[in-house]
Protein backbone atom coordinates (compact mmCIF):
# COMPACT_ATOMS: atom_id res chain seq x y z
CA UNK A 1 0.00 0.00 0.00
CA UNK A 2 1.35 3.54 -1.04
CA UNK A 3 0.04 6.66 0.78
CA UNK A 4 1.58 9.97 1.16
CA UNK A 5 0.32 12.52 3.37
CA UNK A 6 0.82 16.22 3.38
CA UNK A 7 -1.25 17.94 6.35
CA UNK A 8 -1.82 21.87 7.37
CA UNK A 9 -4.10 23.54 10.24
CA UNK A 10 -7.29 21.26 8.98
CA UNK A 11 -6.32 20.22 5.65
CA UNK A 12 -4.61 17.21 4.36
CA UNK A 13 -3.69 16.26 0.87
CA UNK A 14 -3.41 12.08 0.21
CA UNK A 15 -2.01 9.98 -2.44
CA UNK A 16 -3.26 6.48 -2.13
CA UNK A 17 -2.39 4.34 -4.48
CA UNK A 18 -2.17 6.89 -7.21
CA UNK A 19 -5.47 8.49 -6.47
CA UNK A 20 -5.62 12.12 -5.29
CA UNK A 21 -7.99 13.77 -2.65
CA UNK A 22 -8.27 16.35 -0.62
CA UNK A 23 -9.91 16.47 2.65
CA UNK A 24 -11.18 20.03 4.40
CA UNK A 25 -13.32 20.12 7.03
CA UNK A 26 -14.18 16.78 6.70
CA UNK A 27 -15.42 17.41 2.78
CA UNK A 28 -13.64 15.19 0.35
CA UNK A 29 -13.01 16.43 -3.22
CA UNK A 30 -12.09 15.05 -6.47
CA UNK A 31 -8.76 15.45 -8.29
CA UNK A 32 -10.42 18.56 -10.29
CA UNK A 33 -11.14 20.52 -7.39
CA UNK A 34 -7.68 20.10 -5.99
CA UNK A 35 -6.08 21.54 -8.92
CA UNK A 36 -7.67 24.71 -7.89
CA UNK A 37 -7.06 24.52 -4.55
CA UNK A 38 -4.22 26.89 -3.01
CA UNK A 39 -1.93 25.18 -0.80
CA UNK A 40 -0.88 26.93 2.46
CA UNK A 41 1.87 24.89 3.60
CA UNK A 42 4.82 22.85 1.71
CA UNK A 43 6.77 19.88 3.11
CA UNK A 44 10.47 20.46 3.87
CA UNK A 45 13.17 19.19 2.38
CA UNK A 46 16.91 19.07 3.40
CA UNK A 47 20.16 18.95 1.19
CA UNK A 48 22.69 19.27 2.94
CA UNK A 49 26.51 17.85 3.14
CA UNK A 50 29.18 18.37 5.25
CA UNK A 51 33.01 16.51 4.24
CA UNK A 52 36.25 16.63 5.55
CA UNK A 53 39.47 15.55 4.13
CA UNK A 54 42.32 16.37 2.04
CA UNK A 55 42.49 18.44 -1.14
CA UNK A 56 43.73 16.61 -4.72
CA UNK A 57 44.84 19.52 -6.25
CA UNK A 58 45.17 23.41 -6.35
CA UNK A 59 42.03 25.48 -7.07
CA UNK A 60 40.91 25.75 -10.36
CA UNK A 61 39.25 29.25 -12.04
CA UNK A 62 36.48 28.22 -14.52
CA UNK A 63 33.75 30.12 -16.36
CA UNK A 64 33.42 33.81 -17.40
CA UNK A 65 34.61 36.73 -16.11
CA UNK A 66 30.78 37.70 -15.36
CA UNK A 67 30.24 33.84 -14.31
CA UNK A 68 33.01 33.09 -12.62
CA UNK A 69 33.51 29.22 -10.46
CA UNK A 70 36.21 27.91 -8.44
CA UNK A 71 36.54 24.16 -8.56
CA UNK A 72 38.65 21.56 -6.59
CA UNK A 73 38.49 18.24 -5.58
CA UNK A 74 38.37 16.72 -2.02
CA UNK A 75 39.49 13.15 -1.30
CA UNK A 76 38.07 11.33 1.65
CA UNK A 77 38.40 7.79 2.98
CA UNK A 78 37.06 5.02 4.53
CA UNK A 79 39.11 2.15 6.82
CA UNK A 80 37.86 -1.08 7.11
CA UNK A 81 38.83 -4.60 7.79
CA UNK A 82 38.84 -7.22 5.41
CA UNK A 83 40.34 -10.61 6.91
CA UNK A 84 43.42 -9.49 9.03
CA UNK A 85 44.02 -6.85 6.08
CA UNK A 86 43.22 -3.30 7.00
CA UNK A 87 41.69 -1.73 3.69
CA UNK A 88 41.47 2.41 3.19
CA UNK A 89 38.81 3.01 0.11
CA UNK A 90 39.12 6.48 -1.09
CA UNK A 91 36.13 8.15 -2.26
CA UNK A 92 36.50 11.82 -4.70
CA UNK A 93 34.69 14.83 -4.44
CA UNK A 94 34.00 17.37 -6.81
CA UNK A 95 33.33 21.13 -4.81
CA UNK A 96 32.29 23.98 -6.51
CA UNK A 97 32.36 27.69 -5.09
CA UNK A 98 29.54 30.32 -6.43
CA UNK A 99 30.10 32.79 -3.26
CA UNK A 100 32.29 35.89 -4.57
CA UNK A 101 34.11 36.57 -1.22
CA UNK A 102 34.59 32.34 -0.83
CA UNK A 103 35.45 31.67 -4.41
CA UNK A 104 38.78 34.36 -4.12
CA UNK A 105 39.81 32.92 -0.67
CA UNK A 106 39.74 29.78 -1.86
CA UNK A 107 41.42 30.42 -5.28
CA UNK A 108 44.09 32.08 -3.50
CA UNK A 109 44.92 30.19 -0.44
CA UNK A 110 44.16 26.35 -1.29
CA UNK A 111 46.76 24.00 -2.12
CA UNK A 112 47.39 20.01 -2.82
CA UNK A 113 47.08 18.33 0.25
CA UNK A 114 45.65 20.93 2.63
CA UNK A 115 43.14 19.32 5.27
CA UNK A 116 39.73 21.56 4.75
CA UNK A 117 36.33 20.66 5.74
CA UNK A 118 33.31 21.83 2.98
CA UNK A 119 29.80 22.55 4.28
CA UNK A 120 27.39 22.76 1.16
CA UNK A 121 24.72 21.05 -0.58
CA UNK A 122 24.60 18.41 -3.43
CA UNK A 123 23.81 19.69 -6.92
CA UNK A 124 23.32 17.60 -10.10
CA UNK A 125 25.03 18.55 -13.59
CA UNK A 126 24.30 16.98 -16.72
CA UNK A 127 26.66 16.68 -20.05
CA UNK A 128 24.60 16.38 -23.35
CA UNK A 129 26.19 14.70 -26.25
CA UNK A 130 26.09 17.37 -28.95
CA UNK A 131 25.04 15.55 -32.00
CA UNK A 132 21.92 14.00 -30.87
CA UNK A 133 21.28 15.99 -27.94
CA UNK A 134 21.22 13.07 -25.33
CA UNK A 135 21.92 13.03 -21.86
CA UNK A 136 25.82 10.94 -21.79
CA UNK A 137 26.40 11.57 -18.14
CA UNK A 138 25.24 12.53 -14.73
CA UNK A 139 27.48 13.90 -12.19
CA UNK A 140 27.23 14.65 -8.60
CA UNK A 141 28.90 18.33 -7.26
CA UNK A 142 29.17 20.08 -4.12
CA UNK A 143 28.45 23.32 -4.49
CA UNK A 144 29.83 24.89 -1.19
CA UNK A 145 28.46 27.46 1.00
CA UNK A 146 31.59 27.49 3.55
CA UNK A 147 35.46 25.78 2.97
CA UNK A 148 37.35 25.81 6.49
CA UNK A 149 41.29 25.24 5.97
CA UNK A 150 43.10 23.48 8.67
CA UNK A 151 47.16 23.13 9.02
Amino acid sequence: MIRNTVCGVGRCVSNVWGKRMFQASGVKHNDDDLQTQRVERLEKSVNQVMILGRVGGNAEKRGSEEHPVVTFSVATHNNYRKGEDLIQQTDWHRVVVFKPYLRETVYRFLTKGQRVMVQGRIGYLERRDPENNSVVMKTATIVADEVIFFN
